[in-house]
């Protein structure tokens, strides 16, 4: 379980997360959701600790957050960010077994276990072939699924991802996404897109100029009496065979 208390942050004047309080529960996936400029990826930030809040708290399993060594919070936290490792000189592979690393003594070298629990992850996310290319020369959607595997081989307690779908096609979308649900994992996930939010999301919140303004079960949160405010597009839901499905259309210009 991850919980944030009061959170806040700000660049300069501007506030960016003003006093949220959030929290993902063991075994569940929870969605960070919202437009373009409303927090998701800095209240991402501030729940694994790449910022610290000057207000509040966040605790991991009723620990503190600030409490946890570097090597311990990697142990129970796997993050997935989208700007990670680009200009490497790593293969795949390598990149991969990166993922063991809070798990080895200082100067411990990888061995076959971590070799082998490295090949599971990239097969897990359909990138074995990939293993001996360089990680720098992949494309985008390459790139996400080795990060993720490099995540999973953490074998974390706890896997936090910054739109982990962005770059990749509809196919992979599904399976990573599909993947992350079936963790036995407390899971974070920052998504833009609303339909995939509601297929593989447990809970949802709703975030608009830093605040949470909705917070729930993702059937809950996703109603169009909530959502349009926010986005300012028209939604219809539609629920077939037990699933979420939202339609966008523009809202209709106001008389002058």
């Amino acid at each position: 379980m991850i919980t944030a208390k009061d959170v806040s942050w700000r660049y300069g004047a501007k506030p960016v997360i003003d006093g949220v309080t959030v929290e993902a529960r063991p075994g569940r996936v929870l969605g960070l959701i919202g437009p373009n400029g409303s927090g998701k990826t800095t209240l991402l930030r501030l729940l694994h600790g790449a910022l610290r809040s000057p207000t509040g708290a966040v605790a991991v399993d009723g620990d503190p957050l600030t409490g946890l060594s570097p090597r311990e919070s990697a142990r129970r936290m796997a993050v997935v960010v989208q700007e990670s490792g680009g200009e490497t000189s790593l293969t795949v592979a390598e990149m991969v077994l990166l993922g063991r690393g809070p798990h080895l003594s200082t100067f411990q070298r990888t061995g076959a276990d971590d070799h082998e629990i490295a090949a599971r992850c990239l097969a897990r996310v359909g990138a074995t072939h990939l293993a001996a290319r360089p990680f720098a020369g992949l494309s985008g959607g390459e790139r996400q699924r080795v990060l993720i595997a490099r995540a999973l081989a953490q074998q974390a307690t706890h896997l936090l991802l910054d739109e982990p779908t962005n770059h990749l096609d509809i196919r992979y979308q599904h399976e990573i996404l599909g993947l992350v649900r079936g963790l036995a994992t407390c899971s974070i996930v920052v998504l833009h897109d609303l339909n995939l939010a509601a297929r593989y999301c447990d809970d949802l919140a709703l975030l608009s100029g830093g605040d949470i303004v909705a917070a729930g079960m993702a059937g809950e949160v996703l109603d169009p009496a909530v959502l349009e405010p926010v986005y300012g597009i028209g939604i219809r839901r539609v629920d077939l065979d037990g699933e979420t499905h939202l339609l966008f259309q523009p809202l209709e210009e106001a008389p002058a």
